[in-house]
């Protein structure tokens, strides 16, 4: 009696901490820790009601012995379709990656730069200065080119609005003076895990080969040799690099 209430105190703590370890471990994403709380709660059911004698142990033992018989016979051929059904997933993950009109999002001491990952295209909103709340999108080239004076005291937020301007005001550089433009200087912002997520659109759960895969899809878009930036290319580059090492 003794055994079966300690038993039946200490299955859901175990539940708890297992589910939480399989989470961490393998970086689940929200659909799949749903999933992993609904086989969990199936087998917490199972162990509770063997615990209390309402179930057979062969009830478990059966199973488990069944799926061990199936895997020594079938093993080779198991392990000859992985490949395949590796391929099948990375292919299914691209195709879902292409509808969800994913967007990654850079954020300066000037501006906040949204990156459409199907389009390439840009927007932002400037967070302070005399433009503070405008869009980009809603101001003249005359009012670009103010900001940009404006962000010549953080090289981030330079780098970035020129970025915008080659992709929205082809040529603003021949409006613009050599003299009143200062190049931008090394300093950069500190790449950070929640910048490098912002930039790759991703969340926190992310996996390696979805790094890899943002990553991927970005640079399709944003490469300078397809009208991107270098500076935006850097960065995408430098979110990876950080997020994987």
């Amino acid at each position: 009696m003794m055994f079966r209430l300690l038993a039946l105190l200490l299955l859901p703590v175990m539940a708890f901490f297992a589910a939480k370890s399989i989470s961490q471990k393998f970086s689940l994403t929200a659909r799949q820790n749903q999933v992993l709380f609904l086989i969990m709660a199936a087998l917490l059911i199972v162990a509770v009601l063997v615990a209390m004698g309402r179930l057979p142990v062969q009830f478990i033992l059966a199973p488990l012995g069944g799926l061990g018989a199936f895997l020594v016979r079938f093993w080779p051929t198991l392990m000859r379709l992985l490949p395949f059904w590796q391929m099948l997933m990375s292919r299914r993950a691209a195709s879902q990656s292409k509808r969800s009109g994913q967007t990654s999002t850079i954020r300066t001491e000037f501006l906040e730069m949204v990156l459409d990952h199907d389009s390439g295209e840009m927007s932002g909103t400037v967070l302070t200065g005399q433009h503070k709340g405008q869009h980009l999108n809603d101001m003249t080239l005359e009012a670009l080119l103010g900001l940009l004076l404006e962000c010549q005291a953080d090289s981030d937020s330079q780098q970035v609005l020129e970025a915008y301007l080659d992709r929205h005001q082809e040529n603003w550089r021949e409006q613009t003076s050599a003299s009143s433009r200062v190049p931008p200087s090394d300093t950069e912002a500190p790449m950070s895990r929640q910048l490098a997520l912002e930039i790759l659109g991703l969340t926190d759960a992310a996996s390696e080969a979805d790094i890899i895969h943002a990553h991927r899809q970005m640079m399709r878009r944003l490469h300078p040799d397809r009208g991107g930036s270098d500076y935006l290319a850097k960065k995408i580059n430098a979110a990876k690099d950080h997020l994987i090492d």
